[in-house]
């Protein structure tokens, strides 16, 4: 059994907390621009002391509502300016934390507020309110709905006024009593494989994590830098580098509005982006896409190689040779520079998670001049347990155990873990963590390879693997990975388990699809439905999967696909708010597809 362990080099005393920065920032550098706002289009400054203003108002304001420390305080928001200083808010009087998705339905919102017993709920948007109104009789312990937007009093003014009578003594105690091994959130996973479990973590958790990722990256988490936020807060690895980032001075923004990213790039210029996969891969897509429409698909299939080429270059002795610099020099000013103008222009770094990133996608980016630190985490780490570095980058790994923390392979491969980020249990849920549980070790249900230098690189989920008719077993991820790669292709979900062979159920991207379209002279109003079987449409994600079966062997390789006539969306409920794809609800939606595939 093949383990490694990595010691803390930080330590977390008892009255250790995540809220302790507020008032230490305020107090040191009471005139650092801790946020950017935005307010009417523009964005505007807020200062360490304006912040910790703010907060505390919030905190006075439910300490007048009665909140005791322990109790539970549910956000249901997207992510903006007011996500964070609630959430101090709630920290800083000892309550707990209690995420929810804007995306929601109201079955979730139910689910999550009976089960964590919230008393109070912020709510972005009228409909949010709305949702959660209709809901009240079925919530006995929920005692107040507060709008963050929309109609009535915005709950930042409408704390501040409740708060008012409150002796500002008493948050001061709230502080000082708040214990490193008390309970800071609550957040409930996203319910791929059924009902969602309430993760509960501690201050001590995200201590940890938070810690841990300033010793990976001692310069990308300092003040004078700036990250704009845009992945949901009420994802784990969102609402982490968010406390990391605010712990160590680093300026940040937040919006949600994901398809006007680019410009707010323009004008926010972060120096490091934290992202899924996903959404790096539609850069790189839309790059292409855009490179085909102008007749550029050639040029850009050329820098493209020439910058994986020259990243895996890095990786050899002797480093890239003197054509391919040359090669890699040209094509830095004609195609490198406007991708990295896209994200700004000031971006030196960008850390993914929450889903496999890919070699190709890592060492294309690396190529280009913007590497990407691959991280391995659950809720249950508190986000990241694993990262690549700089200085220490394995293109295609998860990286190494971030301080203070260890991990094992069992017999089957899975991969154990225990440390600080690791959480103690599910919420008001035994069975399950004692499921999850043996000898301190939390089996995470992934699949792993440790080398030599401790380097993971995750093989598959457990509970994902397929095993075809002859016996073969399938991690699907990896095909999945490259798939998706292409850029006509939104989502693949591959598919076999007890079958004779490995098929794929195949999405095509509606923004690549109308270019795709017109250079193939088919009908600009055609679905695609309609083209879902013409021969120039199969030829091209024949393409795509000839590349994905390159990485594997013969019995695990694609032999047909199956185009499907709409993509997979959260609005539709296959994929997570993360973007990761729902397996059962497409098996389940598709399964006329699926069969198909095998009549």
């Amino acid at each position: 059994m093949r383990e490694f362990s990595v010691p803390a080099s930080f330590t977390v005393d008892e009255h250790d907390n995540i809220v302790n920065p507020v008032s230490a920032h305020a107090a040191e550098t009471p005139d650092h621009v801790i946020f950017r706002r935005l307010v009417d289009g523009a964005w505007v400054d807020v200062t360490c002391a304006e912040a910790a203003e703010q907060i505390r108002a919030v905190a006075l304001g439910l300490i007048a509502e009665g909140i005791q420390p322990g109790d539970r305080v549910a956000i249901l928001s997207a992510t903006r300016y007011e996500w964070p200083i609630i959430d101090f808010a709630i920290l800083s009087i000892g309550a707990v934390t209690v995420p929810i998705y804007e995306t929601s339905s109201a079955e979730q919102v139910r689910f999550v507020l009976e089960n964590s017993g919230a008393q109070i709920i912020f709510t972005e948007t009228d409909a949010h309110t709305e949702t959660v109104e209709q809901l009240r009789g079925k919530l006995p312990e929920l005692r107040q709905v507060l709008p963050i937007a929309g109609a009535g009093t915005p709950a930042l003014q409408a704390m501040a006024e409740a708060g008012a009578a409150v002796d500002p003594a008493e948050l001061d105690k709230r502080l000082a009593g708040i214990r490193s091994a008390d309970p800071a959130t609550l957040i409930y996973t996203s319910g791929t494989t059924g009902q969602p479990k309430g993760c509960q973590l501690t201050h001590s958790n995200l201590l940890y994590e938070v810690r841990g990722a300033k010793a990976c990256f001692p310069s990308e988490l300092a003040a004078g830098e700036r990250m704009l936020v845009f992945l949901p807060l009420a994802h784990v690895l969102a609402r982490a580098i968010t406390i990391a980032a605010f712990t160590n001075k680093v300026t940040l923004g937040f919006t949600s509005d994901i398809k006007n990213l680019v410009p707010t790039f323009a004008v926010f210029k972060p120096t490091l982006v934290v992202s899924v996969p996903r959404v790096f891969e539609k850069v790189y897509n839309t790059a292409e896409q855009n490179a085909r429409n102008d007749g550029k698909g050639k040029i850009f299939a050329i820098a493209a190689d020439t910058a994986i080429e020259w990243s895996k270059a890095q990786d050899t002795p002797g480093g890239a040779g003197l054509l391919l610099r040359a090669k890699h020099a040209v094509f830095d000013k004609l195609v490198y520079g406007k991708l990295r103008a896209a994200l700004g222009g000031e971006c030196r770094a960008a850390i993914s998670g929450g889903a496999p990133l890919g070699a190709r996608l890592g060492h294309f980016y690396r190529g280009v001049g913007l590497s990407i630190y691959e991280g391995y985490g659950l809720t249950e780490t508190s986000a990241a347990i694993t990262v690549n570095r700089v200085g220490e980058l394995r293109v295609g790994s998860v990286g190494k155990l971030l301080p203070g923390n260890s991990m094992r392979l069992a017999d089957d491969s899975e991969l154990l873990v225990s440390g600080g980020v690791v959480f103690g249990g599910y919420w008001n849920n035994e069975a399950d963590t004692e499921a999850v549980f043996s000898d301190g070790w939390f089996h995470t249900g992934d699949l792993g390879a440790i080398d030599d230098d401790g380097f993971l690189t995750i093989v598959g989920r457990k509970k994902e693997i397929i095993v075809t008719a002859g016996g073969k077993n399938v991690a699907p991820a990896l095909l999945e990975d490259r798939l998706r790669a292409h850029a006509l292709i939104s989502q693949a979900m591959v598919v076999g388990d007890q079958k004779p062979f490995i098929a794929a159920l195949i999405t095509i991207d509606p923004e690549a699809f109308p270019g795709w379209k017109q250079r193939n002279g088919k009908d600009s109003g055609a679905s695609v439905g309609d083209l879902a079987e013409d021969p120039d449409l199969l030829a091209e994600v024949e393409l795509a999967v000839k590349d994905a079966n390159q990485a594997v062997s013969h019995a695990e390789s694609i032999r047909k696909v199956r185009i499907l006539p709409v993509d997979f969306t959260e609005d539709t409920g296959e994929l997570t708010p993360t973007l990761k794809v729902k397996r059962k609800v497409v098996a389940e939606k598709f399964a006329t597809d699926i069969a198909a595939l095998y009549g």
